[in-house]
């Protein structure tokens, strides 16, 4: 590679192609440190744009990589500055104690750090610095800057990428429901001016208030036309108002007829008051490994209730929470309306099982889950979708086609 010149390192990707990506060749070059060569594309990419446009093309070429969960970091002003004024005083903000960021909401609550929703790479790099204490100065640049976003997807060998807010997660706990129709409202105008920058391999996935159903469905006709993908609705609402109730109806209705596809994203939980980040128990490690129970009750109250049924056009995405859960829960929903009748109130037409509805509406946004992936004829392969979760710490850039080679090693 001509000593790791800028050139030579173009030169030789053009030649050998997709290799630099496959940890299985053996040209002598790439057996050297794959950081320091990573490094020099990375900078060859801010000044050779029309030859990294060429090399963009051959690293995509022999397949079409999507990522349908990656994710922005929201400047730590944007909702000082872009929320309504009727909640300027209310904005979420970024607040440094000592030398770390917090994210901080009214009455100076602190919710979360920002370590772990913005540490790109860390985990092949550096796990042990992996925390959620960080700085922003210290946030990977493309997760604000769509320009290095863009290139950061060259990087790692993804044509397009679904678009989840970071922070955005974490304002869920807001408990006001005006003050989060406000800070959805927000996010999605910054959000749509990101994705303007490459609409085509920028998807957005706007924010909604689900609390209030007419702002929701407002707010989802005026991302629509925006160009969004879809929108985020809390994983699961309030315990009074599951997704069964028949105020949902007329969100179920638009989405539908927007063909607006609606998600269930991790760490999006509805509260009834402002959630505070208090000190860490051995019950966070019990909630992470069973977050998933959450969406399932989500789309199991949906599909029991009839939903997809009265809108066979709607579409519900869960995303982050894998694979292996679904055969699980799919099994205990046939056998449910099968055998249960005075539990499954509600009586499909015709000779259909819940299964059917899974199959038909709803898709699964997984990472890694290699024993899901063993399981995809009884998920379904149609229901399934790889995302990055750029740029988290626990994201697959910039290795994300090592990744799936490795993960699909047993595909045909």
């Amino acid at each position: 590679c001509n000593g790791y010149s800028k050139m030579g390192v173009i030169t030789h990707l053009i030649l050998v192609g997709l290799c630099v990506f496959d940890h299985t060749c053996r040209h002598e070059c790439l057996v050297l440190p794959k950081k320091k060569y990573m490094a020099t594309l990375k900078s060859v990419a801010n000044i050779h744009t029309d030859i990294v446009g060429v090399l963009e093309e051959l690293l995509l070429q022999d397949r079409l990589i999507l990522s349908s969960d990656s994710h922005v970091f929201e400047p730590p002003d944007l909702w000082t500055q872009r929320i309504d004024n009727a909640f300027k005083s209310r904005a979420p903000r970024m607040k440094r104690v000592g030398d770390v960021d917090h994210l901080v909401i009214e009455d100076g609550q602190t919710i979360a750090g920002i370590g772990l929703i913005s540490n790109a790479g860390a985990r092949y790099e550096a796990p042990e610095t992996i925390s959620d204490h960080a700085r922003f100065e210290d946030v990977h640049e493309g997760g604000y800057d769509p320009e290095q976003h863009l290139k950061d997807m060259i990087i790692d060998g993804v044509h397009g990428e679904v678009l989840y807010p970071s922070q955005g997660l974490f304002y869920y706990k807001v408990a006001d429901p005006q003050l989060f129709s406000a800070i959805c409202r927000a996010y999605n105008d910054w959000l749509a001016e990101f994705c303007s920058t490459d609409p085509d391999r920028l998807k957005a996935i706007a924010m909604i208030n689900v609390d209030d159903v007419p702002d929701a469905v407002g707010e989802l006709e005026r991302t629509a036309k925006l160009g969004f993908a879809g929108a985020m609705i809390t994983e699961y609402p309030l315990e009074e108002r599951r997704y069964d109730h028949p105020d949902y109806e007329p969100l179920w209705e638009a989405a539908a007829s927007l063909n607006m596809s609606l998600s269930l994203h991790t760490a999006t939980r509805r509260v009834q008051s402002n959630s505070a980040l208090g000190e860490r128990t051995v019950h966070d490690a019990s909630r992470r490994a069973t977050k998933v129970f959450l969406p399932a009750i989500s789309m199991c109250d949906m599909i029991f209730s009839g939903v997809f049924e009265r809108h066979p056009g709607l579409r519900l995405a869960i995303v982050e929470f894998e694979l292996s859960w679904v055969p699980y829960v799919l099994t205990n929903m046939d056998y449910t309306y099968r055998e249960r009748n005075e539990e499954a109130l509600y009586r499909f037409k015709g000779d259909v099982l819940p299964s059917d509805f899974f199959s038909r509406n709803v898709y699964l946004s997984f990472q890694e889950d290699e024993v899901g992936i063993r399981l995809r004829d009884r998920i379904g392969v149609d229901r399934m979708m790889w995302g990055s979760d750029y740029p988290h710490s626990e994201s697959t850039f910039p290795r994300s086609r090592e990744v799936l080679d490795e993960i699909l090693r047993d595909v045909p």
